[in-house]
């Protein structure tokens, strides 16, 4: 993968490669590399697709929770503080 960037990162490091290719070669990767275009573009809306659904849903809770008149807060129970009480059976 390396190999790929750093061809990739280089215009004229990816000319000098792709001179090596025949012209159907060339037409073949062309290919290869827009169904992996495509394919990135569709997992990429499927992505933003599923965050829009979880912010519409959060929203949703907040609005229900502001309704309700609760806070974050009240989800939590309250931290007991100090050491824990010895057991009898410890002893």
């Amino acid at each position: 993968m390396s190999d790929l960037s750093s061809i990739a990162g280089n215009k004229n490091v990816l000319k000098g490669q792709l001179r090596r290719l025949s012209l159907e070669q060339l037409y073949k990767l062309s290919e290869v590399s827009m169904q992996i275009i495509e394919e990135k573009e569709e997992a990429e809306r499927d992505r933003l697709a599923l965050e829009q659904e979880k912010q519409r849903k959060l929203d949703e809770i907040r609005q229900a929770m502001a309704d309700a008149g609760l806070s974050a807060d009240d989800l939590h129970p309250a931290k007991r503080r100090g050491r824990p009480r010895k057991s009898a059976d410890s002893e």
